[in-house]
């Protein structure tokens, strides 16, 4: 309302987290921002490296809303130019290998230099010894 005046109207959408909003009604900037779309980032994503463009896809489908993610990916690119494709790359790897999906995570991976460490990898636990009571799987099955 302005002045007394309906200026616009909306259909009411029933339901959780759901948005209806009208281009026309965006100022400038969210009108180009909403042009944007999950393949466009991902693709973009892609440039710099695999691992990226996974994350960015993970990024995007962790949001009930896909646009809610635009700005973390959007963190990713400038955290390109800043450190490199190569660097980020790798923070994205790692971050996957962790099982972290999130921008902040990236940023703290090559804030700390983690990027430039290589991942350990899964320790194979030796054996147990050979003794009296362990007894194993075949202790315990049903005899017929």
């Amino acid at each position: 309302m302005k002045g007394g005046k309906r200026v616009a109207s909306h259909k009411r959408e029933y339901g959780r987290r759901r948005y209806i909003t009208d281009p026309e009604h965006m100022p400038a900037s969210h009108r180009a921002h909403a042009e944007w779309t999950p393949s466009r980032l991902i693709s973009w994503a892609g440039t710099i490296s695999g691992d990226t463009a996974v994350l960015a896809e993970k990024m995007l489908d962790s949001r009930p809303h896909p646009e809610h993610a635009y700005r973390a990916c959007l963190g990713l690119m400038s955290l390109a130019r800043r450190y490199g494709n190569e660097r980020v790359g790798a923070a994205c790897a790692r971050a996957l290998a962790l099982g972290t999906t999130s921008y902040s995570s990236v940023k703290s991976i090559l804030a700390e230099g983690l990027d430039k460490v290589p991942l350990a990898e899964a320790e194979q636990l030796p054996p147990p010894p050979e003794h009296e009571n362990l007894r194993g799987a075949g202790y315990f099955a049903e005899e017929a």
